[in-house]
């Protein structure tokens, strides 16, 4: 696995010391398991018509007692500190660039005391740092996972174990602070958008692009991977207006996200059941952990105006009349009617 070495190498350049996946322990256990489940020599059986004795490896379709016991709480741990990492690390530059007033000014000498960078470049480049960060992490993880499946003759275990990782929120591509961050790039450097002069917004490897009607954001730093953001709420099939995240990774217009979950807005997603499910993925429990994605609302702000401006009028008259609804509702309970 040659990605292996480029990818300690990355690691290894770091001037801090930054969570990482074990991948030379992570293969060791495969090969270790690649061994235990070659069985045994059978000249009758397996010579071929040469007399060549052949090596019988058996598949494992559903559980590897090796992999199990060792290979995927180590990925599991793994994953988990570098999303930590990730996310916390995201959610502070972005907090830093959209902070105001004494927060800001708090902020500011925070970062500075632990020598971190405040101004416009400094936040750009570190936040293609992190971006880099989060997808060789991916790469890394999905070629290990890869690697397993080949080991095992079964193409089962490793979108299995994707799919749990997502539901436990260790999934580093779902993140929303990887959506917030890709966005952040664009609004530092692209200041005035138009919409209607370009088809494709892009700065080094980051893409907002417009195709019949449809806007995807799209990140590419690595040739083995690309990451593609459908901006098309699932619930009015318009482009995302106000969006917010869901636990599971999928991306809704706040409005819609409130209608889906059946909250009203001035309620709110904190307050939704947790029975009520994703209405994409049917994923139980997603909004009351939902997360507002401020930085990709100035993105498509800026770049679909008239749209943005026709969603707005629309959504402050539903909103007032939403609010007026359950101030009338407050005032019936409160009088006993």
């Amino acid at each position: 696995m040659k990605f292996c070495k480029k990818y300690e190498e990355y690691m290894q350049q770091k001037e801090q010391k930054l969570p990482e996946v074990a991948c030379k322990k992570l293969k060791n256990i495969l090969k270790k398991c690649g061994l235990a489940f070659q069985s045994q020599r059978d000249p009758e059986s397996n010579s071929s018509a040469d007399g060549v004795v052949q090596i019988k490896i058996t598949s494992c379709h559903n559980h590897c007692p090796v992999c199990d016991g060792a290979f995927f709480p180590s990925l599991v741990n793994d994953m988990s500190a570098v999303v930590s990492y990730f996310n916390e690390r995201a959610k502070t530059l972005i907090d830093l660039h959209q902070a105001a007033g004494l927060k800001k000014y708090f902020l500011w000498i925070k970062g500075k005391l632990q020598g971190q960078g405040t101004h416009v470049s400094s936040l750009i480049e570190e936040g293609k740092e992190l971006v880099v960060y989060a997808l060789i992490n991916a790469i890394m993880i999905q070629k290990l996972l890869k690697k397993y499946d080949k080991i095992h003759h079964c193409c089962k275990q490793g979108p299995a174990f994707k799919s749990q990782a997502q539901s436990m929120q260790i999934e580093i591509l779902q993140s929303p602070w990887l959506r917030e961050l890709v966005a952040l790039h664009i609004n530092l450097r692209e200041t005035n958008v138009s919409s209607s002069t370009a088809e494709a917004i892009s700065s080094e490897g980051y893409r907002l692009t417009f195709n019949d009607d449809k806007v995807s954001l799209s990140c590419q730093l690595f040739d083995s991977i690309r990451l593609d953001i459908e901006l098309t709420c699932p619930v009015c099939l318009e482009t995302v207006f106000d969006p917010v995240s869901l636990i599971c990774g999928h991306i809704l217009c706040k409005m819609c996200a409130c209608s889906a979950a059946s909250v009203s807005i001035v309620d709110g997603l904190k307050l939704t059941d947790p029975r009520e499910k994703c209405p994409l993925c049917r994923k139980a429990g997603v909004y009351q952990g939902a997360i507002h994605l401020t930085e990709l609302g100035i993105l498509l702000s800026r770049s679909c105006r008239e749209y943005w401006e026709k969603r707005l009028q629309i959504e402050r008259v539903e909103r007032v009349k939403q609010a007026k609804e359950y101030w009338e509702n407050q005032c019936r309970a409160f009088m006993g009617i």
